[in-house]
């Protein structure tokens, strides 16, 4: 049975990664370790380590996307939880058989990492992804 390691990190949907660094490293005193593009997810991440997770301000660079429909209809704020897991094909899986809602049914695979996202009503509204470590 796989396992969930840790919060790998939570995600925190922004309309300007530039001008909410003011408050995460100014006001807060987080340190960006660097900011990523996401081509597959049509997004910009900015990786705020906290401990052993993080805190990523992810902005979207398109809007025709879900990331930006829900920036959009939400506004700015918490957008998903992020689960660590040991082995994510297996969990993935074990969450199909057990007749969990899944937005991705199979990993996808970026640099150093698979990923997953679990369907928001399976998890009372909130957004849950799964993320292997590859490297």
């Amino acid at each position: 049975m796989a396992k969930i390691t840790k919060l790998n990190h939570v995600a925190i949907v922004v309309r300007d990664i530039e001008e909410s660094l003011k408050f995460w490293e100014d006001s807060l005193g987080l340190k960006l370790d660097h900011i990523e593009v996401v081509p597959t997810q049509h997004s910009r991440v900015a990786f705020l380590p906290v401990g052993d997770s993080e805190i990523e301000l992810v902005q979207p660079t398109s809007s025709e996307t879900g990331l930006a429909a829900y920036l959009e209809k939400r506004g700015e704020g918490m957008h998903h939880l992020c689960m660590e897991v040991d082995d994510i094909d297996a969990k993935l899986a074990e969450l199909k058989e057990k007749g969990v809602r899944l937005i991705n049914e199979t990993a996808e695979v970026l640099p150093g990492r698979k990923m997953a996202f679990i369907h928001p009503k399976a998890g009372n509204g909130v957004l849950v992804e799964l993320y292997q470590l590859t490297d």
